[in-house]
């Protein structure tokens, strides 16, 4: 049985080279982020994370997830300087901000 190793993840916005190092982000998260244009996190300063969850939804086609929304949150806010925070505790804000999205 192999066990797949976890891209480990970055401890600051300064150290963070990957999409995958981003806190909350794997492998099918950041290609979505790919998908959308985003290649580097530095991409996501100053990014709108409810464009970005807009913006993948049109580009799949389909209203993602809304956890997505959650994680494009945790993202862009991990890359302004805020600490490493689990998507979940972004749900509450999201709902408050958006609504059912």
């Amino acid at each position: 049985m192999t066990t797949a190793i976890k891209a480990p993840k970055a401890a600051s916005a300064a150290a963070c080279e990957t999409l995958e190092q981003l806190p909350n982000v794997g492998p099918a998260l950041a290609a979505d982020l790919r998908r959308i244009g985003i290649t580097h996190p530095r991409e996501l300063r100053g990014k709108d994370a409810f464009v970005l969850y807009q913006k993948l939804c049109a580009a799949t086609g389909r209203r993602q997830d809304p956890c997505v929304l959650d994680t494009f949150m945790a993202a862009t806010d991990f890359m302004r300087g805020a600490q490493a925070a689990p998507w979940w505790r972004y749900t509450a804000q999201r709902k408050a901000l958006f609504g059912s999205v």
